[in-house]
Order: structure tokens, then sequence, then C-alpha cells
């Protein structure tokens, strides 16, 4: 018989959560045991039963999902964990690390089947967004590897894209930047696909993600 896997998700995004909540109940496979949205609603939610896995956002109202992830770490060394969420800065990916996760994946990738990383995390594997991953593998290359790839990866913003990007890495919506520079959506939507093109990118959470890599945020 295949294995049902139980599964709490500390997240309070309520968009992404009905994401979630469609994709986890498209598999007969997995069993939604708790939903939380905070990280103290997290912990209890992990001290009254252990999970198979734990789906967990960094990005909660009151602590840091990282804290979710070391308490579960702590209370069920196999539990498998991985973290959803739109930080896709080397700090946090580290720290996630170091707390017990072993899967982390960005919000924005849109192509995401999460049932089927599921059942990959249960399997051994570690889910790793790709752009993720390229910058794990980054970190342990020898200095000065890599040096010129990210020289050609270097691309100059505008003054008005670099506005753009600082804004959507403090999470405001197309229609807020368009009030804040008082342009209209559409050109907003443009600066936002050049910036996706410089970039080499495809979600937001990507080109926050590498925008911190190159130093383009202030």
């Amino acid at each position: 018989m295949d294995e049902i896997v139980d599964v709490i998700v500390v997240e309070d995004d309520p968009r992404m959560r009905e994401r979630l909540e469609v994709a986890l109940a498209a598999s007969e496979r997995i069993r939604v045991r708790d939903w939380a949205m905070t990280a103290a609603a997290g912990i209890a939610a992990l001290e009254a039963r252990e999970p198979d896995v734990l789906l967990v956002d960094l990005g909660l109202p009151d602590a840091s999902g990282i804290t979710v992830i070391a308490k579960a770490h702590t209370l069920y060394p196999k539990c498998d964990i991985m973290v959803v969420t739109v930080f896709g800065d080397q700090r946090n990916v580290l720290a996630s690390i170091e707390a017990g996760a072993t899967g982390y994946l960005l919000k924005d990738d849109t192509d995401t089947d999460f049932a089927a990383r599921i059942m990959e995390l249960r399997a051994g594997g570690s889910p790793i967004t790709p752009i993720i991953a390229r910058q794990l593998l980054q970190r342990l290359q020898p200095a000065g590897a890599g040096a010129s790839f990210g020289d050609q990866e270097q691309s100059v913003l505008s003054p008005r894209e670099a506005e753009v990007l600082n804004l959507l890495s403090r999470g405001f919506a197309y229609q807020e930047i368009a009030r804040l520079l008082d342009v209209s959506p559409h050109t907003v939507g443009t600066y936002v696909k050049r910036l996706y093109e410089k970039l080499q990118v495809r979600s937001r959470g990507e080109a926050v993600f590498e925008a911190q890599r190159m130093g383009l945020l202030s």
C-alpha cells in the first residue's frame, strides 16, 4: 500500500494557503493534519502531533519560520521539512538548512507541483528551486570560480527600474507601485518585464534573489 504522508502547513498568506490546499487535496497520498498561520500556532501543532512533512513559510507575522523549523527538527529528527517562501536570499536559505530544512521552494515558481515535491522529499530527495540550488553551488566553488559568468550577468538597471525592483522586494503589488510612482499598472508591468529580461529570471522571487546576490537592492 502506498504511504499516506501526514503534513502540517504553516502559512499566513490566504492566497498561498488556497494554492496549497488545491495542490495537496489533489493527491490521495497526502493528508494535511493541521494548518497554522503563525509560528506559535505552528509549534503548537507540532507539539500536538508528529507529521511526516512540515511545509513552512519564513515570513510569519509573529516570528521567522526558522524557529518552527528548528522546533520540528528537535522534536522529530525524521520529519522532512520544506520551506515555501518568497525569501531567496543566501542568509535565509542557509539559516533554514542549518535549522533542519531539506527542501527550499520559492512561492513565485508557478510551475511547482507541491504534491510531487512532497513525495520527492519523502523519497529522500531535496527539492530546491533551481535558482537557489545554483546559489548554493556557487557558494561551494573556490574563490574566483565562475567570476566571468557573474560579470556577464551584470546588467545596469535604469533608475526607474531600480525603484520598481526595490518596491517589488518589499512585497508591493503592481497597483501599489503604480500609485507610488504615479504611473499606470501597465507601465509597471513593462518595467518588471525589462527587469526579468536583464536579470534572466521568470518571477518576483527569483528577481529579488538575483538582485540581492548582485547587490542591486538599496
